[in-house]
């Protein structure tokens, strides 16, 4: 057991330290420019370590060093209250509050019309190349069209947000879906008409169990997808909460530190958004014995 725990994880570590060490040099390279120039402004010559130690502490760096986003993260998140508006918590969970709707309401879409091309020629033929073509916009050309657009009509607060959340995460569910509701056997299909099932129990015993593992692993393509769509949902809205206005706002004033500490903490809930997606799909299949 050692053994193997061993083995998977030498490898991991092993990149991790090589990312740092990357991380570490490109903070030395992209900082040390302006190093030398203020050097050169006080009419004096660093030494190297002089250079290391400025590249590796300067306010507003390029690229901030490993440490530097380290430690912004643990006094954002450690140091303060939840419920203050400097936490990167509060900030993290007003993005979670819409990634969670705009994933729901995009499972729920996309759930509905898989089921819907699956049996209806017609929604296969002119569902799908629409639901195909929908994702070649770019989302942050359509993002302010929604927001736009709902808002001219009363909608605002977390449901625009949420919905460009569901854009961005309904057609991994539509794709995973169908193409799991289309996974059984013709021998399959032909035995329950042997057992004289009906189109809803054919539906239901056979179908959707079988499409379960394909709609998990969309569902974990979506949750990454929905929390990447709150985040630009954000950005045109003028927020002043979430992590997408985190991200503005340092771009606003530089703060390079504060722009890495909100990616970082971004790519923490897709992580731990993936991770509940997976810890349901091992239950789910699991108890009724489709876990490998």
């Amino acid at each position: 057991m050692m053994r193997r725990a061993s083995a998977a994880i030498l490898p991991v570590l092993t990149v991790v330290l090589a990312i740092i060490a990357l991380w570490y040099l490109a903070a030395i390279w992209l900082n040390a420019a302006w190093t030398w120039d203020q050097a050169a402004r006080a009419g004096t010559t660093p030494g190297l370590l002089d250079v290391l130690r400025d590249t590796m502490a300067q306010d507003r760096p390029k690229l901030p060093a490993p440490h530097q986003v380290a430690a912004e993260l643990w006094k954002s998140v450690a140091t303060l209250p939840p419920t203050s508006k400097r936490s990167l918590l509060y900030h993290a969970w007003i993005t979670l509050s819409a990634t969670l709707l705009g994933f729901a309401i995009g499972t729920a879409a996309g759930i509905a019309l898989a089921i819907g091309i699956v049996h209806s020629r017609v929604m296969d033929m002119s569902v799908m190349p629409w639901a195909i073509a929908s994702q070649t916009i770019p989302i942050l050309a359509i993002a302010p069209m929604i927001i736009v657009v709902l808002n001219s009509v009363g909608v605002t607060g977390l449901l625009p947000k949420a919905v460009i959340a569901a854009y961005l995460s309904f057609f991994p569910v539509v794709v995973g879906m169908a193409k799991g509701l289309r996974s059984p056997e013709v021998s399959d299909l032909d035995l329950m008409r042997t057992y004289s099932a009906s189109g809803l129990q054919t539906f239901l015993k056979l179908r959707v169990p079988a499409s379960l593992p394909w709609l998990f692993t969309a569902l974990k393509v979506a949750a990454a997808a929905a929390l990447v769509g709150a985040i630009v949902g954000e950005m045109p809205t003028g927020a002043v909460a979430g992590l997408g206005a985190r991200l503005l706002s340092g771009s606003y004033y530089g703060q390079t530190v504060q722009i890495w500490t909100a990616l970082f903490m971004a790519a923490a809930l897709a992580a731990a958004l993936v991770g509940v997606v997976g810890l349901v799909q091992r239950l789910v299949l699991g108890s009724m014995g489709l876990a490998k």
